[in-house]
């Protein structure tokens, strides 16, 4: 016990050590703007209408990155999902769900099937992606990003995982998928995260 504790609090200072060591800093020793290359702008993800629905659209604003699955015991998520989508959208809040089969096989087949439930059960509104592959190898390369970008322990290990990107494309912290949409921690953190007037 006391050996695992101790492996598992090492884990977390070399994410920490590690996601402190990307931090730009300019000449004058500020933080340097980020560019496109090392934020979220960067990555296009193929659209649930088969369109290209690239993150760069979104500069400027809050972005809350879910990936999702119709078939799972966090599908009620959904509704929260929504619900923050409605209550932030116009102060510059975007949802945007990823589905993906990866973890227990748990979204339906294709593009047009997933559209259908999320509207149909839950009046989803908001950006969605095409099934995407989120964890291992094979993953779309945002969520590979992400993953080396907050280091090992915030990468998804189950459905309904939340980054949340910040206006400048930086991604702001993480929630594993038994933090509900609506909770107080992450209504906050998209509170501060929302662009400033």
């Amino acid at each position: 016990m006391m050996l695992r504790r101790s492996l598992l609090l090492s884990l977390c200072a070399i994410g920490l050590t590690m996601t402190a060591a990307r931090t730009t800093v300019a000449a004058d020793g500020s933080a340097a703007p980020p560019n496109s290359a090392n934020t979220a702008w960067a990555f296009t993800f193929q659209g649930i209408d088969g369109k290209p629905l690239p993150l760069a659209q979104f500069a400027g604003k809050a972005v809350l990155v879910v990936n999702t699955a119709s078939l799972c015991g966090f599908t009620p998520q959904y509704k929260g999902l929504q619900a923050l989508w409605t209550r932030y959208r116009e102060r510059g809040l975007v949802v945007l769900g990823v589905p993906s089969a990866d973890f227990g096989g748990q979204e339906l087949g294709n593009a047009g099937a997933i559209k259908d439930f999320c509207e149909t059960s839950f009046q989803v509104d908001f950006p969605m992606a095409d099934k995407t592959v989120v964890s291992g190898d094979g993953a779309h390369p945002f969520y590979r990003w992400a993953g080396e970008e907050m280091g090992f322990l915030a990468r998804p290990r189950w459905n309904f995982h939340k980054y949340l990107v910040g206006p400048d494309g930086r991604l702001v912290t993480w929630f594993s998928s038994i933090t509900e949409p609506e909770s107080d921690k992450l209504v906050r953190a998209v509170e501060e995260a929302l662009p400033k007037s």
